[in-house]
């Protein structure tokens, strides 16, 4: 039979030096190819990859189950992973446009120049993805060409928007529409260049007063929740160490360098560590029931759209939540059309890389998960001025930090850790127990209070009746 494998009962198989495989002209093919040899053959590309230099990653299946359209870009393919999507090749002439301006900012250097740049540091730029079989298949050149292309077009796009182009010449692109997107799609973890990349093509070509680093700050880091001034003003500067665009805009969010801990401590005590952690966020309640049992909740700060000298020294951040005494203060936040799909990819950014130690946006998103559970909870947060609602029901926010922890693992030293073992604790009290239950039985509402109330006023004008009736008979 043409094109047939014949498949050999398990303990009749021939050892793997002699596999017989009958193919398409009948004939028997013998090999005799050791099975060192084939796994030699298998592992020779290992030592080129290491995973700890692994900085742009696929989101995994865990985190993508919820909503894999927030990971996933919808105009524009920057980097390898979605190269081949056909929905995107719509872009690929805009890429041309720019580049094509790019190659005229400077003249002395042509085109075999800025290739010959990226050939220098390819294998670095290769390191930095985590799909090796896929890149192994491209040519030197492709990959130095989608380099170019891709490099050229996120530079040339940030200077477009800082009106940083040629005298005379329009902008290439300038629907409204566009932009969304495009601002979208770059922020998106499968979908970045490493930033190495991005600050050489910058610096071959940029003018004096040039600032690569805080174009990049000024134009993504408006897309978080809430917009911290005094991160934004800092370190405009500084790229060392900065992985992709994604990582500029978590450092925008947290303002806090990282700090790497004992790998014994960690290695010792991480499980207790989780064990605890996840005790007290899984006791947390929602808003509405904390609201019951006496706790008051009050917004911090103010959310910015500009930036001045009077806010500029605010370094409230969105992580800021604080609880005392029965009142938990969390810093004001906005939620607009994109703000699922930024909070998604820090969260995969943080939960894919083996150097963020304290995971800010995990952390944040598995406690608000835990505050929110119902369109009631989003309600009571936005009447305190803490949650800015810019995308129409209350239930529509619910639902999003109700899917946001799916497939989130928390960190083992869990940011707020010590705010929910205070809630709890309070909760627990006998008295703020009491107080809750009375006042979800019998006020929770406007008319169930009104009635409760009237209840209890005529019970005391009967027993003041009874009283009387009695002092009267004496």
């Amino acid at each position: 039979m043409p094109n047939n494998i014949e498949i050999t009962p398990l303990q009749d198989r021939t050892p793997l030096n002699e596999a017989t495989i009958n193919g398409q002209d009948g004939l028997v093919l013998q090999t005799n190819i050791s099975a060192k040899e084939i796994f030699d053959e298998r592992f020779k590309d290992l030592n080129k990859w290491s995973t700890k230099s692994c900085t742009i990653f696929k989101v995994n299946a865990g985190l993508r189950r919820s909503n894999s359209d927030a990971y996933t870009p919808l105009l524009i393919s920057i980097g390898p992973y979605h190269k081949k999507n056909p929905q995107l090749c719509s872009m690929e002439n805009y890429k041309l446009r720019y580049l094509q301006r790019f190659l005229q900012r400077n003249n002395e250097i042509d085109v075999k120049s800025y290739i010959r740049e990226l050939q220098k540091m390819k294998d670095e730029v290769l390191k930095c993805y985590d799909d090796k079989v896929e890149l192994g298949s491209y040519a030197s050149g492709q990959f130095l060409e989608m380099l170019l292309l891709d490099g050229c077009f996120v530079v040339e796009y940030l200077r477009e928007v800082f009106k940083i182009f040629p005298e005379g010449e329009d902008k290439i692109i300038n629907a409204d529409w566009m932009v969304n997107l495009i601002d979208r799609d770059l922020l998106l973890l499968e979908n970045q260049l490493p930033f190495l990349v991005l600050t050489k093509l910058h610096d071959m070509t940029k003018y004096p007063t040039e600032s690569f680093i805080k174009m990049v700050k000024y134009n993504f880091c408006g897309s978080l929740p809430r917009v911290t001034p005094k991160f934004l003003y800092e370190a405009n500067g500084n790229v060392k160490g900065i992985k992709h665009l994604l990582q500029v805009v978590h450092m925008c969010g947290t303002g806090r360098p990282e700090k790497p801990y004992s790998l014994t401590f960690e290695s010792e005590l991480e499980p207790q560590i989780i064990k605890d952690a996840n005790l007290w966020h899984d006791l947390m309640r929602s808003a509405t029931e904390l609201d019951e049992a006496g706790i008051n909740f009050s917004k911090v700060s103010e959310i910015y759209r500009m930036l001045g000298e009077d806010n500029r020294g605010d370094n409230t951040s969105l992580f800021d939540i604080k609880y005392n005494n029965g009142r938990m203060k969390i810093p004001c936040f906005e939620v607009v059309n994109g703000t699922e799909t930024v909070l998604r990819n820090l969260v995969a950014y943080e939960q894919h890389s083996s150097d963020v130690y304290t995971k800010y946006f995990t952390d944040y998103v598995i406690f608000m998960d835990r505050l929110i559970n119902a369109a009631e909870d989003v309600k009571l947060l936005r009447m305190k001025e803490i949650i800015r609602n810019r995308i129409g029901d209350d239930s529509d926010v619910a639902s999003i930090f109700n899917k946001l922890g799916d497939g989130v693992i928390p960190s083992s030293n869990f940011y707020y850790k010590e705010e929910c073992k205070k809630v709890v604790e309070h909760c627990n009290k006998r008295w703020n127990r009491r107080m809750a239950n009375l006042r979800h039985n019998y006020f929770n509402g406007p008319w169930v209070g009104l009635s409760t109330a009237a209840a209890v006023f005529l019970l005391v004008l009967t027993l003041m009746q009874t009283v009387l009736t009695f002092i009267s008979t004496l």
